[in-house]
């Protein structure tokens, strides 16, 4: 699964490399959880533009809202099949930005935290679905994150990895009007393993109410 991440890098500098619209301040995020808001990118089949969606997926038909912190990943494998998900991977696909991502290895002294990265350090997307949810007075765009696989950086620490998108494969991602099923599933795979890098991390990770810098140093190094 991934239930953590960061996005670090400002607004101007993203809007660059991903070639969005927005129009809003934002701040370096260091310990990214579920139930929180969160930066994704859409598109209308003519330009992308941002949009901060509630991570935790709410399917339109359901009665409460709090299922959402129960659908933070979708499973590729399943994703075009599942009630819940098989509307949204046929139209509301969306881009997911973060510049690392966590995960939990078990030892014998408890869980140690990882995060993983590019090896060049920049930012990436992962491979996301939105949903609109209406109820009473009350309205909630939500997302989730597609995992898949591990590859060989991933593997050692969990069983299941978020999926990264290759930059060339954007746009097809985020065509509403594109819905060849399995040209899609083929892009629901492994990022390869050459490009990324992992490092342990301190504990402070584990708890949601920490934002700082010092979350995202090597452990070696603190």
């Amino acid at each position: 699964m991934c239930g953590r991440f960061t996005l670090t890098d400002e607004i101007l500098k993203l809007q660059s490399q991903f070639q969005f619209e927005y129009s809003e301040e934002t701040v370096p995020r260091y310990n990214i959880a579920p139930g929180q808001d969160i930066l994704t990118i859409i598109s209308d089949g003519t330009g992308r533009s941002g949009k901060n969606m509630k991570w935790g997926f709410i399917p339109n038909w359901a009665e409460d809202k709090k299922i959402g912190y129960k659908m933070i990943n979708a499973r590729a494998e399943t994703i075009e099949t599942k009630p819940s998900f098989k509307h949204s991977f046929r139209r509301r696909r969306c881009l997911i930005l973060a510049d690392g991502f966590y995960e939990w290895k078990k030892t014998e002294n408890g869980k140690q935290p990882y995060r993983f990265v590019m090896k060049d350090g920049s930012t990436f997307a992962f491979a996301g679905l939105w949903e609109s949810w209406h109820k009473e007075n009350e309205r909630i765009i939500s997302c989730t994150i597609i995992t898949t696989e591990p590859n060989e950086v991933t593997r050692e620490v969990h069983n299941r990895m978020p999926v990264i998108l290759p930059q060339h494969t954007y746009d097809t991602w985020l065509d509403p009007n594109f819905d060849h099923i399995n040209e899609l599933k083929m892009l629901l795979k492994p990022f390869p393993a050459q490009e990324m890098d992992k490092y342990e991390v301190s504990t402070l990770v584990n708890a949601a109410k920490n934002d700082h810098p010092e979350l995202i140093s090597p452990l070696n190094s603190l």
